[in-house]
């Protein structure tokens, strides 16, 4: 029995973030939606430097230089919290 599914490719294709949710585009098509509350330096950066964001390692990462943030699609993926999360 064959299979049809692709290879899972979860580098970062795009990111979107509101006043309440982070979303990242995977490169296979998925798309990760975390609450921006998991991620108290996010939450608590204005608006212009959570949108000064780049694609770090290799792809498998999202960086924010202004916040000094790196969060990674793995991590996203197993639910990972910051630490100073509530």
């Amino acid at each position: 029995m064959g299979s049809l599914a692709a290879a899972a490719d979860i580098r970062v294709k795009a990111v979107f973030l509101d006043a309440d949710t982070l979303s990242v585009q995977l490169m296979d098509g998925r798309t990760i939606s975390v609450p921006l509350a998991w991620y108290p330096r996010l939450a608590d950066a204005p608006p212009e430097q959570r949108a000064d964001w780049e694609i770090a390692g290799g792809g498998y990462g999202i960086h924010w230089p202004q916040i000094d943030e790196d969060l990674s699609t793995e991590g996203l993926l197993r639910g990972a919290r910051d630490a100073q999360a509530s």
